[in-house]
């Protein structure tokens, strides 16, 4: 069991300095952290539930609830009938396309430089590396807690 605890520990600490450099991303660009992940969620151009939302991208419902209602405020996005009654697509509206465009135009710079310099040192697929890493961790943990009946 210690074999990984270095590599683990060592990835757990690069995925923290990875959200605190989008936090300060979005500070320096004068968003909230969570609004900058709702834009970035709705920037691939499909509508999405708040439940989709909260489930990809580890936000709770009553933040995205709120990110929602301020992006709706500002004109950013729209809500539409889903195909249950209860929930509603979330889609930018051609203003929060812009909006959303000229913020995150900032953020892809910075990660492509950032992916271009890591591409050149390491194989391009490290990045579906950790992804596999975190869908593993994932079922590992539900599977853990659910023999105990802690995980919901």
């Amino acid at each position: 069991m210690e074999q990984y605890r270095e590599d683990v520990r060592r990835l757990m600490l690069a995925v923290n300095h990875i959200e605190g450099v989008y936090g300060l991303v979005a500070k320096r660009i004068g968003l909230k952290e969570n609004t900058l992940s709702l834009l970035y969620a709705l920037d691939d151009g499909e509508a999405h539930t708040q439940t989709q939302i909260c489930e990809a991208w580890l936000i709770p419902k009553t933040t995205i609830n709120t990110v929602v209602k301020e992006c709706i405020e500002a004109g950013y996005v729209t809500l539409e009938a889903g195909e249950h009654l209860r929930e509603k697509l979330i889609r930018l509206t051609q203003g929060g396309r812009d909006y959303a465009r000229g913020v995150l135009k900032q953020v892809y710079a910075i990660e492509n430089r950032a992916m271009e310099k890591t591409a050149k040192e390491f194989s391009p697929g490290f990045a579906m590396a950790i992804e596999k890493f975190s869908e593993h961790l994932r079922l590992e943990a539900e599977g853990y807690f659910k023999e105990s009946n802690e995980y919901e």
